[in-house]
């Protein structure tokens, strides 16, 4: 499977609202069509490296679609468009411009490690879900 043909979200896989994260859109993606890859993991950094994004890849979120790369609020935005359940009307939030969008989210980043808590390693999928990540 080429990683183009499929949506990928890049997280941070030590991140405990990241990972979080991750299962709240497992959950709203009933048509399977995101795939996973922590940014620590050894796909995680291949697609970083590829796409010349190497200092984001443990900031923020990543969503690469239909080869466009999205980042920050941007890649919520878009991940929001596919989920079920009224999230795709959140997409409303880009009447504001991206940097105040996008300040909000890294000042959100900035503190996530200490509202929520980091795990020493990334997270291990169930076998029910497994197929979903790249290793």
């Amino acid at each position: 499977m080429e990683i183009e043909e499929v949506k990928v979200i890049i997280f941070d896989g030590v991140c405990n609202f990241c990972n979080w994260a991750v299962n709240f859109i497992i959950k709203r993606d009933k048509r399977n069509i995101f795939i996973f890859a922590p940014s620590q993991s050894r796909a995680g950094q291949e697609i970083i490296n590829k796409h010349k994004l190497d200092r984001k890849g443990y900031e923020t979120i990543i969503l690469i679609s239909n080869g466009d790369i999205f980042v920050k609020s941007e890649a919520v935005l878009e991940i929001f468009r596919y989920l079920r359940g009224g999230w795709k009307y959140l997409r409303v939030l880009k009447i504001f411009p991206m940097k105040f969008r996008d300040w909000g989210y890294t000042i959100f980043a900035k503190f996530r490690y200490k509202i929520f808590g980091k795990r020493t390693v990334c997270m291990v999928p169930d076998e029910n879900i497994r197929e979903r990540f790249l290793q």
